[in-house]
């Protein structure tokens, strides 16, 4: 099994379909790699899938992160492998391409940060950017010196631009990558998909890992205090608002009038699970068990609850199922949460079924959350890494 030549850009609805770890043939075909640990005899299915994907173009283009193109492939490889000899000429070839990729993003975004210019999403995130990156280089090779680089990179991002009383990791645009009226002078996002949770837990899992920079522990401590100083609280208990303009950002007065959706890519789950990952990493009871209140208050809140309308695990309750799983293996009390885990398991049978067939926001992430719950919450691949939740 080997990539065809790499290419930009690609048919969108051939390469990108297929190598598209959010919605296409690659997230799938993690479904598919679960479910052949579980049952040996699947596969030959992921070999298909695979082959099938291997056929288009490698997308290893500036556009590539680990939700599409080759970092996309190799981790579902690397994950489908498990720790074997299987798929190692191809992860071989992958490792070169997604590391030519890395350095070539990292020699942009320290470019851009030695100019004194504002970051994109884009550059640093899980989705598309150099967390993402991370994301699939501690699992694939923690101690190498790729993963090292993107560390000191994000290390760098929390330090705040000179002359500005705004921090790092400080967007240009609004929350949809567009100037607007809304946002005048950009906003500071708190998502684990898109904002600067998703550098936390990736910092926190290396530094459990034992994969350290300089600087390490003070850019965690950064980011933690900006999500202190927005931390709010209500009747529904402790919550962060998904984004901050600037005006918010410097006078501490949020405008969203109560917490968002509970999701995995902007809600408190998500949140909460990369300050508690903080927490464990900085050995700070007190923050975890902080961290670990704000998720049970906000899965015993009917109102919260209520705001799930789809099944998904992006934003719906099979991101939500599974994120309480991995909070609940690392919490101080975890049967404060496994006595909800029946009820949010019915909230997703009950909420609207995925309409299309991949993982972020289809049937195959639905299945893997399900399959995880049947195993006490742990994933016989480790495929929930793309999630930054382990």
């Amino acid at each position: 099994m080997t990539p065809a030549t790499a290419a930009a850009p690609c048919d969108p609805t051939g390469a990108h379909a297929a190598q598209s770890l959010a919605s296409g043939a690659v997230g799938i075909t993690l479904l598919h790699a679960e479910r052949a640990a579980l049952d040996h005899t699947r596969w030959n299915t992921v070999h298909d899938w695979l082959t099938g994907i291997c056929r288009q173009a490698l997308i290893g283009s500036d556009d590539a992160g680990l939700f599409i193109g080759a970092p996309a492939l190799a981790f579902t490889l690397h994950t489908a492998a498990d720790g074997s000899e299987r798929y190692a000429k191809t992860l071989r070839t992958l490792d070169a391409t997604v590391d030519k990729l890395v350095h070539c993003r990292l020699e942009q975004a320290h470019a851009r940060i030695d100019a004194g210019e504002f970051t994109r999403a884009a550059e640093y995130d899980l989705l598309y950017g150099l967390t993402g990156l991370g994301a699939h280089l501690l699992k694939r090779d923690p101690r190498g010196d790729t993963l090292h680089d993107v560390l000191a990179y994000l290390v760098r991002l929390t330090e705040p631009l000179p002359g500005t009383d705004l921090p790092g990791w400080w967007v240009r645009y609004d929350p949809a990558g567009r100037t607007s009226a809304a946002f005048p002078h950009g906003h500071g996002n708190l998502g684990l998909a898109h904002g600067i949770t998703g550098p936390l837990a990736l910092l926190a899992l290396a530094k459990r890992a034992g994969a350290l920079v300089e600087g390490h522990t003070d850019a965690i401590l950064r980011i933690l205090q900006w999500l202190d100083n927005l931390r709010q609280s209500g009747p529904s208990g402790p919550w962060w608002p998904q984004w901050v303009t600037a005006d918010e950002h410097r006078l501490g007065a949020i405008i969203q009038a109560g917490p968002p959706r509970p999701s995995w890519c902007y809600g408190v789950p998500g949140q909460a699970r990369a300050q508690q990952l903080a927490a464990i990493a900085l050995g700070d009871a007190h923050r975890k068990r902080a961290a670990e209140h704000a998720l049970l208050r906000c899965i015993t809140d009917p109102a919260q609850l209520a705001r799930i309308s789809d099944a998904g695990l992006c934003h719906g309750a099979a991101g939500l199922l599974h994120t309480v799983h991995r909070v609940a293996q690392d919490a101080t009390s975890p049967g404060q949460f496994t006595a909800h885990l029946p009820a949010l398991r019915v909230l997703l049978h009950a909420r609207a079924p995925a309409r299309e067939p991949g993982l972020l926001d289809g049937t195959a992430g639905v299945r893997l959350a399900l399959h995880a719950t049947d195993r006490g919450g742990t994933p016989a691949t480790g495929w929930d890494a793309c999630l930054l939740l382990s």
